[in-house]
């Protein structure tokens, strides 16, 4: 909590508009409800750039990082695998085709901020259905098998997305940028929209921390001691969807968030879920929170894609991780 704390203070504190730190400060505290009676000296358009841009990127970014590491953690925990992610299922591919489908055909708007969450929150659900129906054999599913078939209806749905692309013309750069990730152009009513989802699929899988320790050992040891193994599987994968999916129609296709943050978790804390879901939450906002900080700072005022720098830092430290561990394994043995 700490470690979040002082970066939602670096990150208010910089940005591309050169706005000096006490100005900064001066405006946030000012915008305090017992602060309201005095006559500010700074200007609307600084206050905007304050409050308006920053300070809703800055939660953004933490609830996005919030949820797709919570999915990540949830994926792990029902897998039974370090290694999966919200991509492991398709279901990320996914939220991506109904996003690219409104883009492409302009329904962007129909209903509002809510059309692309919607439909990508749909198409996530339809994917997820697919898998289960792909993979369930006998009224059980193997968890071999469910990744199979994962990564079977991501590479085909990954065509899918890749087909629109080559149809779209006047909107082929919005599309691109929109896979790449990016919290750039969002407001404070996207950070009403994905709050709700956070504070529903939080506390579910809290809930079920306990039942998958109990996943370790085995689906069959799990329903041994109690646990409605199929119940579990179904709900944490829905909730994991559902995480997912208003993440990825807001920032767009953001990678490694939930990948690596549960991964590093489990190394630094051990395996038990009871802690690693709720420092997930904490730990993927400080990751997305820094990692959009470096994207909208480091070539300002040219801003980097989000999903191009979580990769950048993602990719090498999961790299790194994975040689740590087969070096430990292998003096082990």
């Amino acid at each position: 909590m700490l470690l979040l704390l002082a970066s939602i203070v670096v990150s208010l504190s910089i940005g591309s508009a050169g706005l000096p730190l006490r100005d900064v400060w001066g405006i946030l505290v000012h915008q305090l409800p017992w602060m309201d009676g005095g006559v500010s000296k700074w200007d609307a358009g600084d206050i905007a750039i304050v409050t308006q841009l920053r300070l809703s990127r800055v939660l953004l970014a933490i609830l996005v990082g919030a949820c797709l590491s919570l999915a990540g953690a949830g994926f792990q925990g029902v897998l039974r695998n370090p290694l999966a992610d919200p991509f492991t299922l398709g279901v990320a591919s996914g939220c991506s085709v109904g996003a690219a489908f409104l883009i492409v055909f302009g329904f962007q708007t129909v209903i509002g901020i809510w059309s692309v969450p919607l439909v990508a929150f749909i198409t996530g659900i339809i994917t997820l259905l697919i898998v289960f129906t792909l993979s369930r054999a006998r009224g059980s599913m193997n968890v071999e098998t469910l990744i199979l078939s994962g990564v079977i209806v991501q590479a085909f749905l990954g065509a899918i997305v890749s087909f629109m692309v080559s149809l779209s013309q006047g909107v082929v750069n919005e599309i691109m940028f929109w896979l790449m990730g990016s919290l750039s152009a969002r407001s404070w009513e996207h950070v009403k929209l994905i709050l709700p989802f956070l504070l529903v699929g939080f506390p579910v899988l809290i809930r079920y921390g306990q039942p998958l320790n109990l996943f370790v050992f085995g689906e069959r040891h799990a329903a041994q001691m109690g646990i409605n193994v199929e119940r579990t599987k179904l709900l944490v994968l829905i909730t994991s969807t559902l995480l997912t999916a208003v993440a990825v129609s807001i920032a767009g296709v953001v990678g490694f968030v939930g990948l690596v943050v549960p991964h590093l978790l489990r190394l630094l804390v051990g395996p038990d879920y009871r802690i690693i879901i709720p420092l997930s939450a904490i730990g993927g906002g400080i990751y997305l929170l820094w990692a959009d900080t470096l994207a909208r700072t480091m070539l300002s005022p040219k801003e980097i894609s989000l999903g191009v720098v979580t990769a950048l830092i993602g990719a090498p430290f999961f790299a790194y991780l994975l040689y740590r561990r087969k070096v430990l394994q292998g003096g082990s043995s």
